[in-house]
């Protein structure tokens, strides 16, 4: 299977903004990925500016508003935040220790994933294919996930500020453990949904699903991560144990309350 120019251009677009990640290897799956998913949005209007439909513009933009939103919000917290900073003491490692080779392995390991992740928009363009009504679909389910996403993200910081101590458990939290993580794959999903009636042949759809699976696999580690630094710092909490107990950790209404065990969800 041979790649088009264009997403060679968003594939190196990608590996260029989450180069921040030498910094702090963290950066390239935080700020280096919502700023490389804004970057191919904006990147994208750019290529096919002629091309372009009220449906793909849409989606692109809302590529740049999700990246720009998610990539300006993990650094205000990681510069900004006092209590992010204390909480994360010892949780987070700097990547001082992480061989060379393993960051240009994972550097180009994300790049290669964000650019599958936007690309049922990007055969949408270059397979011009206009737009249809599962662009528009898809378009709202995306705006729905980054709206989701951000009041989660406005709802635990409020609690925080209230008591950093605490678990939080008010607002979409009463729905889902990790309703960030839930609005995510809400987004990712009307990404997918955009490109149903333009993505063509086995090789253009193996492309965008390892994009879509891939970032819903992140998700869910990204969960079990969040679950045993939560079981290792509120465990003895009889509230937290009856929170745990009842309330799903990633979807509503699905009885997954735990993913701590699955041990092959790392990412």
């Amino acid at each position: 299977m041979t790649f088009p120019l264009n997403f060679w251009l968003l594939f190196a677009a990608a590996m260029i903004i989450s180069s921040i990640g030498f910094k702090n290897y963290v950066w390239f799956i935080s700020i280096g990925y919502g700023f490389a998913i804004a970057g191919e949005g904006l990147l994208m209007l750019i290529l096919y500016g002629q091309a372009l439909t009220a449906g793909t513009i849409i989606c692109s933009v809302l590529f740049i508003i999700y990246g720009c939103r998610l990539g300006g919000y993990l650094a205000y917290r990681e510069f900004k935040s006092a209590t992010y900073a204390k909480n994360m003491v010892g949780e987070i490692k700097d990547g001082k220790t992480v061989p060379f080779g393993v960051k240009i392995a994972i550097w180009v390991t994300c790049a290669a994933l964000y650019v599958t992740q936007v690309s049922a928009v990007f055969y949408r363009l270059h397979n011009g294919s206009g737009s249809n009504t599962c662009t528009y679909i898809g378009a709202a389910v995306m705006l729905f996930g980054i709206v989701f996403e951000s009041v989660a993200d406005i709802q635990k910081n409020a609690a925080k500020k209230i008591n950093s101590r605490r678990f939080v458990d008010t607002g979409l939290y009463k729905i889902v453990r990790c309703p960030n993580y839930l609005g995510e794959m809400i987004f990712w999903t009307g990404t997918l949904i955009s490109g149903f009636g333009a993505v063509s042949g086995i090789g253009q759809w193996a492309v965008v699903l390892v994009g879509y699976i891939g970032i819903i696999f992140v998700m869910f580690s990204g969960a079990r991560r969040l679950e045993i630094r939560q079981n290792k710092n509120y465990g003895n909490d009889p509230e937290y144990q009856k929170y745990v107990k009842t309330v799903p950790i990633m979807v509503p209404f699905v009885p997954l309350y735990s993913v701590e065990k699955y041990k092959w969800l790392v990412a």
